[in-house]
Parts: structure tokens; C-alpha cells; sequence
């Protein structure tokens, strides 16, 4: 099993998704962050597939993650919930029809 290398960067998020690209060798790279990080890479286009895990703790100052892109571009294809998490899965529409 490979285990997972995480990188923290300031560089722009171009940069950085074709760094994770290339060590990635043509496997899917997965994003993980705050809502700023995810937002940034919303707003560019360069979501495919959006897993979302929402708890009811908060943390940090509250950041709306919906701000800036337009969650319509995206279906929802699952959403599983207990008491502790509720994860909700979406797909990128366009990319749903190039698949």
C-alpha cells in the first residue's frame, strides 16, 4: 500500500494541481482543505467530483463553501447521514457527459 504525501504551498492552484498531476501519473488527484482552498478550485473549474462530509461542530470562522461558483453545475449522486456526519457526493455535469 503507497501511502499519502501531503504538500502545503502557497503556489497558485494551476501550479499545484500539475504538480499533484504529474506525481499522480495519471491516477485521480484528490483535493483536501478549508472552504477557501475547495472555493478556489470551484470557482476555476477544476472540480470533477465534490465530496462534502458535514458535521455539526464548528470550526473556524464559518466560511461558506457555496460562495463564488455555482452549485447547479453539479448533481448530487449520494448522500448518507448519521448522527455524527452527513456526507453529500456530487458530480461535475459536464464531466458526467464527457465520461
Amino acid at each position: 500500500m503507497v501511502g499519502t504525501t501531503f504538500h502545503f504551498t502557497d503556489d497558485p492552484i494551476e501550479a499545484v494541481l500539475d504538480r499533484a498531476h504529474e506525481a499522480a501519473s495519471g491516477k485521480d488527484v484528490r483535493l483536501g482543505g478549508g472552504a477557501s482552498t475547495v472555493r478556489q478550485y470551484l470557482k476555476a473549474g477544476l472540480v470533477d467530483h465534490l465530496h462534502l462530509a458535514v458535521s455539526p461542530v464548528i470550526l473556524g470562522a464559518e466560511e461558506p463553501i457555496y460562495d463564488g461558483w455555482d452549485p447547479a453545475a453539479f448533481e448530487r449522486t449520494e448522500t448518507v447521514g448519521s448522527d455524527q456526519v452527513l456526507h453529500v457526493v456530487y458530480n461535475h455535469v459536464v464531466y458526467n457527459r464527457v465520461r
